[in-house]
């Protein structure tokens, strides 16, 4: 009896390429090994082909459509485009260039609201930088407020949350879908000065936030208690009391994560865990609470009190307690390019190979609630992709076609133009 799930994959594919519209010509990498991050897992010798912005089909032996643009990966590896969970891509461009920072929010009116969607700059250099390195999409996750470098907490509630993650495209008007999740954080940064202050401040504004979405009508009217939240943060929180929108929380020591995830029990909250560099002492209850984790698999050094225990095997002792991770790049902005180095860094210190893959595509995908669009090489999904020349988790690989929704990026960027501007033919500088 043949797999069951190859045939059908088969069956989808041939049913997708009889029923399509010719609205635009498809492009179809044949004599590819697919690592489609799907079901099907590993296809030798296979075809992916994209059309109209999406993936056509996949699978072994599929014939291109006529007219078709052809390109023979002769035996590369195709990936989905990788996705970066943790990122500041166009809401800042120079770290130390407030002008150029729309990733966080200096006001105490506004927390849970703040959207950094409205910041977007399609024009960044950074995206053609970060899409070298085969992202082809990312995850926008707003900077803590307050008035210290990176983020100082302060003493009110205007550092209890950070705002609104969005996810984006490293193409076009990068905005893919707005208000995912609400950012804050729980530990030394936290809100109100000490952790038991946050954990008073949060429960009491999601108390409130429970009683003005049962008494709109009496706070139109003037005729409820004065509360702490503006009322955009209120409707912002809706979301999440109500379960629908997670919050993402930057925690990192084991005595923080166990508060973290008493308190989500208590209120009945959906949470993903940020950082959880001492995540791996706390495995099994973050396995235990089917809780996600977005960590940097190369985070070793202790930076504060809060990560003392950090280590380079917690990717691979999450992954082997049946966490849910995914992998962040070491920088936000400027090194997004090399995601993939953290992922086979993570491989290095015992993190099976497949899953480090799994970290980078399709884990953000699921962690976000975006698996059904992207993630994968499936039918229906968005036609993201790299080609690479050589193994993808390899500092030396590089890609030689990234497709975003179909359409081949230029493999460009403003620092490879400057260095063809500034060097001649021999190498040497003007």
């Amino acid at each position: 009896m043949k797999p069951i799930v190859p045939l059908l994959a088969g069956l989808f594919a041939a049913s997708a390429l009889s029923t399509s519209a010719l609205a635009e010509p498809a492009t179809a990498i044949i004599h590819a090994r697919l690592l489609t991050m799907g079901p099907v897992g590993e296809i030798a010798d296979g075809t992916v082909i994209l059309r109209d912005g999406k993936i056509l089909a996949v699978g072994k032996g599929l014939a291109p459509p006529a007219g078709s643009q052809v390109i023979d990966a002769k035996g590369a590896i195709v990936t989905p485009g990788l996705f970066a969970p943790n990122t500041v891509l166009g809401v800042r461009e120079v770290n130390s260039v407030k002008g150029t920072d729309d990733a966080k929010s200096s006001s105490s009116d506004l927390g849970a609201a703040f959207d950094p969607q409205y910041g977007l700059n399609p024009d960044t250099t950074l995206v053609p930088v970060a899409r070298l390195g085969g992202v082809t999409r990312a995850i926008v996750v707003p900077a803590p407020g307050g008035d210290g470098e990176g983020g100082g907490a302060d003493d009110g509630d205007g550092a209890l949350f950070d705002g609104q993650v969005l996810a984006i495209r490293l193409a076009g008007d990068l905005l893919v879908k707005p208000r995912l999740a609400v950012a804050m954080r729980f530990g030394e940064n936290g809100a109100g000065g000490s952790r038991g202050a946050e954990i008073g401040l949060l429960r009491a504004r999601l108390e409130e936030v429970r009683l003005y979405k049962q008494n709109r009508a009496a706070y139109d009217r003037g005729e409820l208690r004065d509360l702490k939240l503006s009322r955009q943060d209120l409707e912002a929180l809706i979301p999440v009391v109500e379960g629908r929108e997670p919050l993402l929380v930057t925690v990192h020591r084991a005595a923080d994560i166990r508060q973290v995830l008493a308190f989500a029990r208590e209120q009945r909250l959906k949470v993903i865990l940020n950082g959880a560099e001492e995540g791996w002492r706390v495995a099994g209850e973050i396995a235990a609470a089917k809780v996600p984790v977005i960590l940097n698999a190369t985070a070793d050094l202790p930076r504060s009190f809060e990560i003392v225990g950090a280590s380079l095997q917690n990717a691979a002792k999450l992954r082997a307690a049946g966490v849910e991770i995914a992998i962040v790049s070491p920088d936000p902005a400027h090194r997004v390019r090399e995601l993939r180095y953290e992922a086979g860094s993570a491989v290095a210190q015992g993190l099976p190979y497949a899953a480090a893959l799994e970290a980078i595509t399709i884990a953000p995908a699921r962690i976000f609630g975006l698996a059904d669009q992207l993630g994968s090489l499936a039918p229906g999904k968005a036609g993201d992709l790299v080609i690479w020349d050589g193994d993808p988790l390899a500092p030396r690989s590089l890609p030689t076609a990234i497709y975003v929704d179909g359409i081949a990026q230029p493999l460009r960027s403003r620092a490879l133009d400057l260095r063809d501007r500034y060097e001649s033919g021999d190498g040497a500088p003007r």
